[in-house]
């Protein structure tokens, strides 16, 4: 299963390729398809080197507002020594190609395919290719919201194939989730977690809900619906749904359908951003 990721592949179409891309940006969701994932849209970043950004999410003003995720490729020998510039920012790494070396608190972890980190704010790491082929990686990031009570999360370094996936009551194992987090834990304040859908398998309900998200396509194919349209998505298309977006999906196969899912968690809604004070 692991090697069947979708990572970016980079480069430019031929000139005698036809515009017939699929990418539409709405007031309710982005749909960022693989094809457009070239040479020229990645970005280099401050203080990493061997290193290029596909950014797919950042935050805007009236879309979504919670979190920025980067689609990244690290050559051997590649990395950054100061790879998160705030120390207000926690962040997660899912690996989809290569391999990973994080150095967390003096401590090293190694990550493979599927390999999973959660990285909380301030903590001091560093991140760096060992292998010989390109690292390819998402990382997503969040600003973290600290509450006067809750201790901030630990890291946590796992993998798709440590974490069973938790079956979604009443399918009967053909939708299931994969919580890289404990649900229970109000520490966290977001959770990425990768959803899985057997051939034929649905969302038979249109979910409407405060969460903003994030979906990369990881294997598989399906027909998401975003608002209020039905999309075609295969492995390696993004989705970014704003908050109360309605989405739901069918699962096209042969094999499975699974994505990569970030979303806000556990915590009241902020009246900040609208000038509103605190008393």
């Amino acid at each position: 299963m692991t090697d069947r990721y979708h990572g970016p592949a980079g480069g430019l179409p031929d000139q005698s390729v036809l515009h017939t891309g699929r990418a539409v940006f709405t007031e309710a969701y982005a749909f960022i398809p693989k094809g457009v994932m070239t040479d020229i849209v990645a970005s280099p970043l401050p203080f990493w080197d061997g290193t290029r950004a596909w950014i797919l999410a950042r935050p805007m003003t009236g879309f979504s507002e919670t979190f920025s995720q980067y689609l990244m490729e690290t050559t051997p020998g590649g990395g950054s020594d100061r790879p998160e510039p705030r120390a207000d920012v926690e962040g997660v790494l899912f690996v989809v190609a290569g391999e990973l070396a994080v150095t967390l608190e003096g401590t090293d972890h190694h990550l493979q395919v599927g390999g999973y980190a959660y990285l909380p704010p301030g903590a001091g790491w560093t991140i760096r290719n060992p292998g010989d082929a390109p690292a390819r990686y998402h990382w997503i990031r969040k600003r973290y919201e600290r509450l006067e009570g809750l201790a901030v999360p630990d890291a946590i370094f796992t993998s798709d194939a440590a974490v069973a996936p938790n079956e979604m009551r009443g399918t009967d194992g053909r939708w299931a989730t994969t919580r890289f987090v404990d649900p229970d834990d109000l520490r966290h304040d977001m959770h990425v977690n990768i959803v899985t859908f057997q051939a034929g398998a649905s969302i038979p309900f249109e979910e409407t809900h405060v969460m903003e998200h994030g979906l990369f396509v990881l294997e598989g194919k399906g027909v998401y619906r975003l608002n209020r349209d039905w999309v075609e998505v295969e492995a390696g298309d993004f989705m970014w749904l704003r908050a109360f977006c309605p989405q739901a999906c069918y699962a096209g196969g042969p094999g499975p359908f699974r994505y990569l899912l970030y979303k806000d968690m556990n915590r009241h809604a902020s009246f900040e951003a609208f000038g509103i004070e605190r008393r």
